[in-house]
């Protein structure tokens, strides 16, 4: 795969994100490659030129490249994923699951995939519409809903494919993607999926009972979630933590698998579970223990 046009966004109000912005963009012009700066970005960067709004890359460019944390790219993911454009991610933020390229190798590793050297990986994202609500809003990472009045509890009711699973009060519900489950729902308590599987799992939040559980389920099932709570305790709703409205007693929540996958493109030698020991704190190989570095 070729890439002649690629698109360059940003987290702004960044010191060090805008060092590797700058970088990045240095290194593509010394490359022949055509440069399009999403608005913002470029007004980081004080340049005047091509310039184009997020929502609109996918019709400009042939790869987008987020400079940020794996925040940037939830918000580049939902923008971009409708278009098939793949993002590559420079982790300028905190763990770095989805940004992988280090920002001392910005050379290096862009270099290598505008080569072609690099894996293609898809991951999902999630849709949610409230009933009565003519808005239609998407996630890479979870869906949550949860009590507005902490420290209230939800009740509501969890239908998949329209067959009841359970009534629960809890503290809220956390509807996770293989992405998602490295995020919140890990925190929350539940599994650690490969962002290959087509599963969603479901991950209750302080659930009032000791046998509720995180239950992973097919990801094109449809799950539905009734606020069944009395009038005085509001529940809410977050898409990635990036969007959020409260819904009241009898609101319904649909959720379901959006079926054009964000592409998530990884430079040469990224392994999943390489990320899972450096950012998680699994313990070192074996060999690196009798080496002395474990």
């Amino acid at each position: 795969m070729h890439f002649s046009s690629v698109g360059l966004i940003a987290k702004t109000g960044s010191e060090q994100v805008l060092e590797s912005l700058r970088r990045v963009q240095k290194f593509l012009k010394s490359q022949a490659v055509d440069i399009v700066l999403e608005a913002d970005s470029a007004e980081m960067l004080g340049v005047e030129g091509s310039t184009c709004a997020l929502a609109a890359m996918g019709d400009c460019c042939d790869l987008v490249i987020a400079v940020g944390g794996d925040g940037n790219i939830l918000g580049a993911a939902r923008a971009l994923a409708p278009a098939g454009i793949p993002i590559l991610g420079i982790n300028r933020g905190r763990l770095g699951f989805l940004a992988d390229v280090s920002p001392d190798e910005i050379e290096i590793q862009v270099g290598a995939v505008l080569k072609g050297d690099f894996a293609t990986e898809d991951h999902f994202l999630l849709e949610g519409e409230v009933t009565g609500r003519e808005e239609m809003h998407s996630a890479l990472n979870e869906v949550l809903i949860h009590t507005a009045s902490m420290p209230r509890m939800v009740e509501f009711d969890l239908f998949i494919n329209d067959e009841e699973v359970y009534t629960q009060h809890s503290d809220g519900l956390i509807i996770s993607t293989p992405t998602g489950s490295t995020a919140y729902a890990l925190s929350a308590g539940g599994p650690i999926m490969h962002p290959s599987l087509d599963a969603v799992v479901l991950v209750p939040m302080f659930p009032h009972t000791l046998t509720s559980r995180p239950l992973v389920i097919p990801g094109d099932f449809e799950m539905k979630v009734q606020v069944a709570s009395p009038g005085d305790v509001e529940a809410r709703v977050s898409f990635d933590s990036q969007v959020e409205f409260n819904i009241q007693a009898g609101d319904e929540l649909v959720v379901r698998k959006i079926k054009t996958p964000l592409k998530l493109i990884h430079p040469p030698g990224h392994s999943f579970y390489d990320v899972c020991r450096s950012k998680l704190d699994w313990a070192s190989r074996v060999g690196d223990k009798q080496n002395g570095d474990g």
